[in-house]
């Protein structure tokens, strides 16, 4: 073997090794923006602060008005109507940004 011979043996070389580098690297997967229970905990939170918040004011209108725990009650059934209706509208809104970019998927699959 001489000299010249050993260029072209090393550039080849260098190609495979790329080349094994490059199959080698994780591929990126598309994943949801949000886990499970990252959406979970959030509408678990919202749920509770609405029945917190409303327990808070019937205790507050309660207190300052000197009464039974009308208003406790009252106002936690509200607050609890209230974190269901955030509850459902966050899912609602998650719902449509996930077919959202599943529509954006499929439509630059078909035309690519």
């Amino acid at each position: 073997m001489g000299v010249g011979n050993i260029e072209k043996p090393l550039k080849s070389l260098e190609a495979k090794i790329k080349a094994a580098k490059k199959a080698a690297d994780p591929v990126e997967q598309v994943q949801n923006k949000f886990s499970a229970a990252e959406v979970g905990w959030r509408m678990i939170i919202e749920l509770t602060a609405g029945v917190f918040i409303g327990f808070g004011v019937g205790y507050g209108l309660d207190f300052l008005f000197d009464s039974k725990p009308v208003f406790i009650l009252i106002m936690t059934l509200f607050g609890f109507a209230a974190g269901v209706k955030t509850m459902m509208r966050s899912a609602r809104e998650l719902q449509n940004k996930e077919l959202a970019a599943q529509y954006s998927s499929e439509k630059e699959n078909v035309d690519g």
